[in-house]
């Protein structure tokens, strides 16, 4: 059986255990999230040369590979491993700097890294308490604002999103660590009709992406379609409608699925809203953000209606695991 020599000890795995949950079950705080390889909350560093499974460096830059990174929960090992915490290299110290409700679900976090933080905009972090405590989400800001920002969903006995409702405070050191994610944007061609696509906090990433468009320079269309299914899911509205106002080139539609229609409101499925707006999707770009069903879904509808998938960007909030 192979081990896990970690911390001066040796921790024997369990047929088919993840190096993650080896150190779970021994004891250890590990800092994890969604479980899935996806995330990176539980990234480790292993020594020497191993032949790792192909999800657990899926997705990493080279330069962290090479260097013996990997998500912890998604290698299970076949012959023993030596690993050690990747908190020096890819943690940094942060503090709390506000707390504000966007709407009844969604909680606006405001932080301030200790040291420069280097992302694109609508890649996504790992916010980790005190703790050991780990969730991901998407960055709202622009990197080159002084605070980071990210739109958290309050959830029924969810234990972040809890937290920063009810007990956090400005002023609270938390850890990042991070950036991860491919889905931000790029600017090869400035005349391309962009397609924004999400639901409740989807809006996140999408806000950041939108804003980075403009600042460098985007001239094509560029629609931002955000999902509810009342209009107690909508927020940042009067934000996106000035955006709007200031830019002949963007379009944002807030979509329902119940309740009344209004100013600048669609009633109906994201996917239909969005061909019946843009009914020529051939040469579009995408991105698409939130729930995964939601995102499967646009996905294959887009394709099917004509849009190449290498010009779709989709970007799955997945649960957490625990």
């Amino acid at each position: 059986m192979a081990a896990v020599h970690f911390d001066g000890g040796v921790w024997e795995t369990h047929p088919g255990e993840s190096v993650l949950d080896c150190l779970l079950r021994n004891g250890f705080t590990i800092p994890h999230s969604c479980k899935v390889g996806v995330c990176g909350s539980c990234t480790l560093r292993a020594s020497g040369t191993v032949a790792f499974d192909q999800a657990a460096q899926e997705g990493m830059k080279e330069t962290f590979r090479l260097q013996g990174f990997f998500h912890s929960c998604s290698h299970r090992p076949a012959v023993d491993i030596e690993v050690s915490s990747a908190a020096d290299e890819l943690e940094s110290a942060a503090t709390i700097v506000s707390l504000d409700m966007l709407s009844p679900s969604v909680i606006r976090v405001r932080l301030k890294s200790e040291r420069d933080f280097d992302y694109f905009a609508g890649q996504y972090a790992v916010l980790m308490r005190e703790d050991g405590l780990a969730r991901s989400y998407s960055l709202a800001s622009l990197p080159e604002e002084s605070e980071l920002e990210m739109h958290v969903r309050l959830l029924p006995g969810g234990r972040m999103s809890g937290w920063l409702a009810n007990e956090a405070r400005p002023g609270v050191a938390v850890r990042l660590r991070g950036p991860t994610g491919t889905c931000f944007y790029t600017s090869g061609t400035p005349d391309q009709t962009l397609i924004l696509a999400g639901a409740g906090t989807g809006l996140s990433p999408l806000y950041g992406i939108l804003r980075d468009a403009l600042q460098l320079g985007h001239t094509g269309h560029i629609h931002l379609f955000h999902g509810a299914r009342d209009v107690s899911g909508l927020y940042l509205t009067s934000e996106l409608r000035e955006i709007a106002a200031q830019h002949g080139q963007v379009f944002y539609t807030a979509c329902l699925l119940e309740g009344e229609p209004g100013p600048g409101v669609a009633m109906g499925a994201l996917d239909q809203i969005i061909k019946a707006r843009v009914p020529k999707l051939a040469g579009c770009r995408a991105w698409l953000c939130g729930d995964p069903e939601l995102v499967r879904v646009l996905k294959k509808k887009l394709f099917l209606a004509g849009m190449a998938l290498n010009q779709i960007n989709a970007d799955l909030f997945l649960p957490a695991a625990s």
